[in-house]
């Protein structure tokens, strides 16, 4: 990423909007690198706040080539990405609302494109005024980006009131967010909400590792879960099955922390406890 598209991007978050003036919160949802739980973490949190306050959230898949918040939620959309960048749906709210795939919980979603050849044609200003113009229909915009910082994310995080980086375990994952912990910083992207994915005291690494390495505290721990391959391959998320394991758990508390928003965690103090 040059100096430039850095300090551009900088500029912009300068004058990004204040959320509590906004009439919707864009919650990002972030990660170094795949593989990571990062769209399950997405899906499982847009799907909670839906539930919380019907017709209130939409989840946005903006890993552009490679998304699969569809097959994650067991949606056949109609309607793609790619559809809500068009003339008339960048135009008009309303049509774009007409474009938007149900899901059974009452959630709005826009789904990927079907292949990396579909997405040619989505470009990061067309990503802003999808944002822009959701945030004032929504009173919840959560978005599943794809790993690292690439042009479309950055034209996400110009938008973003709300950002969520996700991790694992692991000593890639850890070092990977240590470095887009810097360069949120360096955009003037500022306290990211920070949620430690598949943690295992077994790993080898700790916690206080972890926070060592990245140089701040891990807002939230969310254990590794056998019920969550079934959730996956099912295409139901934890927190729509309402199942009372561990990790369903701390993602009820998760959805909580964006719910109620008066609820502020302190940096070090893990919500939902330690595992």
């Amino acid at each position: 990423m040059s100096t430039s598209v850095l300090a551009a991007t900088a500029a912009d978050a300068s004058q990004r909007r204040d959320p509590a003036a906004s009439r919707g919160r864009v919650v990002s949802v972030l990660s170094p690198k795949g593989g990571v739980g990062k769209t399950t973490v997405a899906t499982n949190l847009a799907v909670g706040l839906a539930k919380a306050a019907p017709g209130s959230t939409v989840l946005v898949d903006l890993d552009v080539q490679f998304g699969d918040v569809a097959s994650a939620l067991n949606l056949a959309p109609q309607h793609s990405l790619a559809d809500m960048v068009g003339d008339a749906a960048s135009r008009d709210a309303m049509v774009l609302k007409t474009l938007l795939t149900q899901h059974e919980t009452g959630l709005h979603v826009i789904c990927g494109v079907d292949s990396p050849a579909a997405a040619d044609g989505v470009t990061a200003d067309d990503v802003s005024r999808l944002l822009a113009t959701l945030a004032a229909e929504f009173r919840y915009v959560v978005v599943d980006t794809a790993p690292g910082l690439l042009e479309h994310t950055l034209a996400v995080l110009d938008q973003t009131t709300d950002p969520l980086l996700v991790t694992s375990m692991d000593v890639p994952g850890v070092r990977g967010l240590r470095k887009e912990l810097e360069t949120l910083d360096a955009l003037g992207v500022g306290s990211p909400f920070i949620a430690l994915n598949l943690t295992d005291r077994h790993s080898g690494m700790s916690v206080a590792d972890v926070e060592a390495t990245i140089g701040t505290g891990v807002d939230l721990l969310l254990p590794r879960s056998r019920a969550l391959a079934a959730s996956v391959n099912l295409g139901v998320p934890l927190i729509q099955s309402g199942g009372r394991d561990v990790m369903t758990k701390r993602l009820r508390v998760l959805v909580d922390h964006y719910a109620a928003p008066q609820r502020q965690n302190r940096r070090g103090r893990h919500l939902g406890g330690r595992r």
